[in-house]
Protein backbone atom coordinates (compact mmCIF):
# COMPACT_ATOMS: atom_id res chain seq x y z
CA UNK A 1 0.00 0.00 0.00
CA UNK A 2 1.71 2.93 -1.29
CA UNK A 3 0.35 6.67 -0.09
CA UNK A 4 0.57 9.74 -2.17
CA UNK A 5 3.20 11.70 -0.03
CA UNK A 6 6.44 9.95 0.08
CA UNK A 7 6.66 11.00 3.95
CA UNK A 8 3.72 8.83 4.85
CA UNK A 9 5.32 6.05 3.20
CA UNK A 10 8.78 6.28 5.29
CA UNK A 11 7.13 7.89 8.27
CA UNK A 12 8.62 5.54 10.97
CA UNK A 13 12.20 6.48 9.59
CA UNK A 14 11.33 10.19 9.90
CA UNK A 15 10.15 9.46 13.65
CA UNK A 16 13.66 7.92 14.40
CA UNK A 17 15.65 10.40 12.52
CA UNK A 18 13.95 13.19 14.38
CA UNK A 19 13.95 10.86 18.05
CA UNK A 20 17.79 10.14 17.08
CA UNK A 21 18.20 13.41 16.52
CA UNK A 22 16.58 14.73 19.42
CA UNK A 23 18.65 12.25 21.61
CA UNK A 24 21.59 12.71 20.41
CA UNK A 25 21.34 16.90 21.04
CA UNK A 26 20.66 15.62 24.34
CA UNK A 27 23.03 13.93 25.10
CA UNK A 28 25.65 16.40 23.64
CA UNK A 29 24.26 18.85 25.74
CA UNK A 30 24.45 16.72 29.01
CA UNK A 31 28.03 16.37 28.54
CA UNK A 32 28.73 19.57 27.53
CA UNK A 33 27.03 20.91 31.03
CA UNK A 34 28.53 18.02 32.67
CA UNK A 35 32.21 18.92 31.46
CA UNK A 36 32.03 22.25 32.07
CA UNK A 37 30.06 23.13 35.35
CA UNK A 38 30.22 19.61 36.87
CA UNK A 39 26.24 18.91 37.44
CA UNK A 40 24.02 17.07 35.01
CA UNK A 41 20.92 17.26 33.80
CA UNK A 42 19.40 14.40 35.81
CA UNK A 43 16.19 14.56 33.42
CA UNK A 44 17.67 13.77 30.31
CA UNK A 45 18.57 9.95 30.82
CA UNK A 46 14.68 9.51 31.46
CA UNK A 47 14.18 11.25 28.33
CA UNK A 48 16.60 9.10 26.32
CA UNK A 49 15.88 6.19 27.98
CA UNK A 50 11.97 6.72 26.69
CA UNK A 51 12.99 7.99 23.28
CA UNK A 52 14.60 4.75 22.97
CA UNK A 53 11.79 2.75 23.76
CA UNK A 54 9.82 4.63 21.07
CA UNK A 55 12.70 4.74 18.56
CA UNK A 56 13.05 0.94 18.86
CA UNK A 57 9.62 0.11 18.11
CA UNK A 58 9.23 3.00 15.28
CA UNK A 59 12.27 0.73 13.59
CA UNK A 60 10.90 -2.48 14.26
CA UNK A 61 7.91 -1.32 11.75
CA UNK A 62 10.01 -0.37 9.48
CA UNK A 63 12.25 -3.72 9.48
CA UNK A 64 8.72 -5.25 8.97
CA UNK A 65 7.95 -2.65 6.17
CA UNK A 66 11.23 -3.80 4.28
CA UNK A 67 11.00 -7.71 5.90
CA UNK A 68 14.40 -7.32 7.50
CA UNK A 69 12.52 -8.51 10.86
CA UNK A 70 13.92 -12.10 12.26
CA UNK A 71 11.32 -13.90 10.32
CA UNK A 72 11.31 -17.60 8.63
CA UNK A 73 13.64 -17.03 5.98
CA UNK A 74 15.71 -19.95 6.72
CA UNK A 75 13.39 -22.47 6.67
CA UNK A 76 11.39 -20.77 4.41
CA UNK A 77 13.85 -20.70 1.44
CA UNK A 78 14.09 -24.35 1.68
CA UNK A 79 10.52 -25.01 0.48
CA UNK A 80 8.63 -24.51 -2.70
CA UNK A 81 6.64 -21.20 -3.38
CA UNK A 82 3.67 -22.35 -2.63
CA UNK A 83 4.56 -23.48 1.10
CA UNK A 84 6.78 -20.14 1.10
CA UNK A 85 3.83 -17.92 0.90
CA UNK A 86 2.26 -20.69 3.52
CA UNK A 87 4.88 -19.53 6.01
CA UNK A 88 5.07 -15.64 5.32
CA UNK A 89 1.64 -15.97 6.04
CA UNK A 90 1.82 -18.30 9.23
CA UNK A 91 4.54 -16.21 10.70
CA UNK A 92 2.72 -12.57 9.75
CA UNK A 93 -0.26 -13.99 11.49
CA UNK A 94 1.97 -14.87 14.36
CA UNK A 95 4.02 -10.98 14.54
CA UNK A 96 -0.01 -9.64 14.40
CA UNK A 97 -0.96 -11.53 17.77
CA UNK A 98 1.83 -10.95 19.61
CA UNK A 99 1.72 -7.14 19.14
CA UNK A 100 -2.11 -7.05 19.27
CA UNK A 101 -1.35 -8.88 22.56
CA UNK A 102 1.56 -6.06 23.58
CA UNK A 103 -1.01 -3.22 22.40
CA UNK A 104 -3.83 -4.47 24.51
CA UNK A 105 -2.19 -5.13 27.81
CA UNK A 106 0.06 -1.95 27.22
CA UNK A 107 -3.31 -0.28 26.82
CA UNK A 108 -4.53 -1.53 30.26
CA UNK A 109 -0.92 -0.87 31.81
CA UNK A 110 -1.69 2.94 30.51
CA UNK A 111 -5.13 3.08 32.04
CA UNK A 112 -3.33 1.72 35.58
CA UNK A 113 -1.16 4.46 35.27
CA UNK A 114 -3.69 7.15 34.54
CA UNK A 115 -6.26 5.92 37.27
CA UNK A 116 -2.85 5.61 39.95
CA UNK A 117 -1.62 9.10 38.53
CA UNK A 118 1.64 7.47 38.33
CA UNK A 119 4.31 10.52 37.75
CA UNK A 120 7.69 9.69 35.84
CA UNK A 121 10.85 9.72 38.75
CA UNK A 122 12.87 12.48 36.87
CA UNK A 123 10.46 14.39 35.48
CA UNK A 124 7.14 14.48 37.13
CA UNK A 125 5.16 13.84 34.28
CA UNK A 126 2.55 11.25 33.51
CA UNK A 127 3.82 7.83 33.03
CA UNK A 128 1.63 6.72 30.42
CA UNK A 129 2.93 9.51 28.11
CA UNK A 130 6.46 6.90 27.85
CA UNK A 131 3.70 3.76 27.80
CA UNK A 132 2.49 5.13 25.27
CA UNK A 133 5.15 3.99 22.68
CA UNK A 134 3.94 0.56 23.05
CA UNK A 135 0.42 0.62 21.92
CA UNK A 136 1.35 3.14 18.73
CA UNK A 137 4.50 0.79 18.08
CA UNK A 138 2.36 -2.19 18.51
CA UNK A 139 0.21 -0.33 16.06
CA UNK A 140 2.86 0.46 13.28
CA UNK A 141 3.90 -2.53 13.49
CA UNK A 142 0.72 -4.38 12.98
CA UNK A 143 0.21 -2.17 10.01
CA UNK A 144 3.53 -2.87 8.34
CA UNK A 145 3.41 -6.68 8.46
CA UNK A 146 -0.22 -6.58 6.79
CA UNK A 147 1.30 -4.47 4.26
CA UNK A 148 4.12 -6.64 3.66
CA UNK A 149 2.28 -9.76 3.98
CA UNK A 150 -0.35 -8.65 1.09
CA UNK A 151 2.98 -7.81 -0.88
CA UNK A 152 3.79 -10.70 -0.71
CA UNK A 153 0.71 -12.26 -1.75
CA UNK A 154 0.23 -9.76 -4.57
CA UNK A 155 3.89 -10.79 -5.66
CA UNK A 156 2.86 -14.57 -5.31
CA UNK A 157 -0.40 -14.29 -7.66
CA UNK A 158 1.85 -12.49 -9.83
CA UNK A 159 4.22 -14.86 -11.07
Amino acid sequence: MQFKKPVLNHIEEVICAILLGLMAILAFINICVRYLTDYSFAFSEEIEVAGLVYLTLFGAAAAFKRGLHLGVEFVKIRFSPPVQLILTIFASFLSILIFLIIGYFSLLQIRDERALGTLSEALQIPQWIYTLALPIGAFFIVFRVLESTLMAIRDYMEK
